[in-house]
């Protein structure tokens, strides 16, 4: 089935210049992206988008991490595009996913504080509630695809 997930490339991916890397994942994966845009989160946006996580022992940092520089925002299509994604991004913990996983590859530890480089919605009423959060109906495009060229 064809879907559309949310991802978010974090703080760490932009500052240290690895979103092309991240990207280039999805296109040779066969997915394409329908929206994308550079954004900074302010606190109210980055509160709504980890509401699930509101009274847990990491929700401030979290928060903090993510308004500490732009983040790039996009809308990923393609066949069980939520399921893949998740595959693709690999476990939260960068140490505990696997090597050749966007978070086993790029994402790390640094003294108290976890990069893990990309956020991927985890269901498809999340992927919902997410990509209405950043994009509006106009903003999520349909095109052909590059067989067409």
């Amino acid at each position: 089935m064809i879907e559309r997930t949310l991802i978010i490339l974090k703080p760490d991916a932009v500052l240290r210049g690895r979103m092309g890397d991240v990207i280039s994942r999805f296109e040779q994966k066969g997915y394409r992206f329908v929206a994308m845009k550079l954004i900074q989160f302010d606190r109210a946006l980055a509160e709504r988008h980890y509401a699930e996580h509101v009274g847990k022992s990491f929700f401030d940092s979290l928060v903090d991490y993510i308004c500490m520089s732009p983040v790039l925002v996009g809308v990923v299509e393609g066949e069980d595009a939520i399921t893949v994604t998740r595959k693709l991004a690999g476990a939260t913990h960068p140490l505990k996913s696997e090597p050749g996983t966007i978070r086993g590859d790029l994402g790390f530890i640094k003294g108290d504080n976890m990069y893990n480089t990309i956020h991927a919605s985890d269901s498809p009423e999340s992927a919902k509630r997410e990509m209405g959060l950043f994009f509006s109906d106009e903003e999520l495009l349909d095109y052909d695809d590059a067989k067409t060229l």
